[in-house]
């Protein structure tokens, strides 16, 4: 290279990447942009996914009838469950059939008939000595067992017999049949 060009790239000006102001107006109200959308989503996203990252409760058994009270017969019995549902807490109205077995042991199950979900009786015209549902005609023996229609047999609610009471806990397969 001779002399003369490189005295003329030396004494070039150094040309410098610089930040525009139009660039940096952009990226300025960009980030606060997102800053202050952030602000009002994390919260929400908070408040949604909460419920799922609390721990889940024992539930508890609920005082349902006397034991003295049981019988062979099933009798119906309503009882009251208190559930937490993410941030909506509830009462609601339960029934189940408590009697005692042909052992002697107290159990209970579930009105709700595993074909469509009705609500069963015990002992009608339509099935002496069985449960019916009068919606399909779905019949159970006393033990909750599928004879008819129903897939699957009643399900049983846990039970605990305490100081002269039965307590009613969550439902679970039918272990009687």
């Amino acid at each position: 290279m001779d002399h003369n060009k490189q005295h003329e790239t030396s004494h070039k000006p150094i040309k410098r990447n610089e930040m525009t102001r139009r660039q940096f107006l952009s990226y300025t109200l960009g980030g606060a942009t997102a800053f202050m959308a952030g602000g009002a989503i994390i919260p929400m996203l908070r408040f949604a996914v909460d419920p799922l990252l609390q721990k889940k409760a024992e539930t508890a058994f609920v005082k349902a009838i006397e034991e003295k009270d049981v019988t062979k017969e099933p009798k119906s019995i309503d009882f009251k469950v208190h559930q937490v549902d993410g941030w909506y807490e509830s009462d609601p109205k339960l029934q189940a059939f408590v009697a005692k077995g042909e052992d002697g042991k107290i159990f209970a199950l579930s009105p709700v008939c595993k074909h469509l979900g009705c609500t069963i009786s015990w002992s009608g015209e339509e099935a002496p000595d069985l449960y019916h549902c009068p919606c399909h005609g779905a019949r159970y023996t006393k033990d909750g067992k599928n004879l008819k229609v129903a897939p699957k047999p009643l399900d049983e609610y846990q039970v605990k017999v305490e100081n002269g009471w039965v307590y009613l806990g969550p439902l679970e397969s039918n272990t009687r049949v």
